[in-house]
């Protein structure tokens, strides 16, 4: 069977998921990980792979990819790429995709966190490219800037975002206007970091390079 995006968004247990999965991280204090973020990056994965010319049913499984990614936050936090494409792989299977397609799918979900995660397919670099570039004051969902933590803080400072994709030359570019009023753009390297050296890992993945640009100055 040939799943595609919207196969997926009809998918009444996939829907319920995600919907549980930012219930808990709200109750937990994260940011917004729920239907804004997932659209947003299954989007984006699917526009990266297209600006570089991948075949249309790869950038779909990117977009399939970005949809699902962040299932696992469902069953826990921790280690939510590993059972997230768990989760995928059952979602997926039930539906009857090509077990090569879901191989490609998970691998790229399981491959996602930071921490540990490594560009394995084309989808993968997409996903992190995709997913770590979504930073905006949007995700910010404690009301009381009293109480904000530095993620609170860095994500509500932050008034406008874009990945600028250049497919003909292959570079992406993450331009970013942060409220220094609110936090010092050295607050943002200190938590994303690591989240950025992955895009760039991802870029070169692609045969590409990343880029970031904060208030009109290229920083990496």
């Amino acid at each position: 069977m040939t799943v595609t995006l919207e196969t997926i968004k009809q998918d009444p247990e996939v829907q319920c998921y995600i919907k549980l999965a930012n219930q808990y991280l709200n109750q937990m204090g994260f940011t917004e990980h729920g239907f804004r973020h997932v659209n947003l990056v299954a989007e984006k994965a699917r526009a990266i792979l297209t600006s570089l010319r991948y075949p249309a049913r790869e950038a779909e499984l990117g977009a399939i990819a970005g949809y699902l990614h962040d299932l696992g936050n469902v069953i826990c936090r921790s280690d939510h790429n590993q059972t997230g494409a768990i989760l995928a792989f059952h979602l997926l299977n039930k539906l009857g995709m090509d077990p090569g397609e879901i191989g490609m799918i998970i691998a790229a979900i399981g491959n996602h966190d930071e921490g540990e995660g490594q560009m394995v397919n084309s989808l993968s670099a997409a996903l992190v490219l995709a997913d770590k570039t979504d930073v905006h004051r949007e995700r910010v969902r404690n009301q009381d800037f009293a109480t904000f933590d530095i993620h609170d803080r860095v994500n509500y400072a932050v008034e406008s975002s874009s990945l600028e994709i250049d497919g003909e030359n292959r570079v992406f570019t993450l331009v970013l206007e942060i409220d220094q009023r609110i936090v010092p753009v050295i607050e943002y390297f200190e938590i994303f970091m690591s989240r950025m050296l992955m895009c760039r890992r991802a870029a070169n993945f692609l045969d590409s390079t990343f880029s970031i640009v904060i208030n009109g100055a290229k920083l990496l």
